[in-house]
């Protein structure tokens, strides 16, 4: 155990992650060195930086040192954990394992039978949304050590987040394209963006125009309930907060309005 570490160290450990993570974020490093560097503001023994694919709807590990069925976990469960809505809130800083509840804890297979069998004590579960509020993924940060509840990496690590979800956000595949209202169906096989149906797309289109559920019904000859359901859907398949963030992440794969 090293020795008790002032909060002016913590926070000048906290400045090498925010330049290694502005790093990763540019290319010029992996996410693993960002990952290093954290191990400088919060001792850990097992950690993981990961990134949500909402088409693949799982998460992929860019760097980590949990033993295979942990990162298997993490990619493919954690989301369907009784603890993750309580992660999921865009509110929330984090949460620590000596924060959860003990009726949720028992609830969650994470703990019983991945972290418990690890012999973890503590760590944090951290999710991370970019700028436009899309939520693109996790750190997960485990140790075998109860840490101290007024630790300063308790807030280090919530100041963090946001040059953590652009590093993460930065190593995504490139985007989907496609057209705003397809002349027919997909051919089998093809895969439309976030899976959203021709109609959810017309609709999405439509939001990059600003035009509230009465117009866009206008427009599609629907009614504004069923223009409300598609959005709904879409913000359901997209991992989405709300209408801006999806309108946002139209604009990013190029889709537009029909005109």
């Amino acid at each position: 155990m090293r020795a008790e570490r002032s909060t002016a160290d913590v926070l000048d450990a906290a400045v090498h992650v925010r330049e290694a993570a502005r790093r990763a974020t540019a290319g010029a490093t992996g996410v693993d060195a960002v990952l290093a560097a954290l191990s400088e503001v919060v001792e850990y023994d097992h950690a993981s930086l990961t990134r949500w694919d909402p088409l693949r709807r799982r998460h992929t590990t860019l760097a980590g040192s949990y033993p295979d069925d942990a990162t298997a976990y993490i990619e493919a469960r954690l989301h369907h954990d009784p603890v993750f809505p309580v992660l999921r809130s865009p509110a929330r800083g984090g949460l620590w394992l000596k924060d959860v509840p003990g009726r949720l804890l028992a609830a969650s297979p994470g703990f019983r039978d991945v972290l418990s069998p690890l012999g973890i004590e503590d760590g944090v579960a951290q999710c991370l949304f970019a700028a436009d509020g899309r939520y693109v993924g996790m750190l997960n940060v485990s140790t075998r050590a109860p840490r101290r509840a007024s630790d300063p990496a308790r807030a280090a690590v919530t100041l963090l987040t946001e040059a953590l979800a652009a590093a993460v956000d930065s190593h995504a595949g490139p985007p989907p394209t496609a057209s705003a209202a397809p002349a027919a169906p997909a051919a089998s096989g093809e895969r439309r963006p976030g899976g959203l149906s021709p109609r959810e797309l017309q609709v999405l289109a439509e939001l990059t125009a600003g035009r509230t559920n009465r117009e866009i019904a206008a427009r599609l000859y629907v009614t504004p309930r069923t223009v409300g359901t598609h959005i709904e859907h879409i913000l359901a398949k997209l991992d989405l907060p709300n209408r801006a963030a999806a309108a946002a992440r139209a604009t990013a794969w190029g889709i537009e309005p029909a005109r």
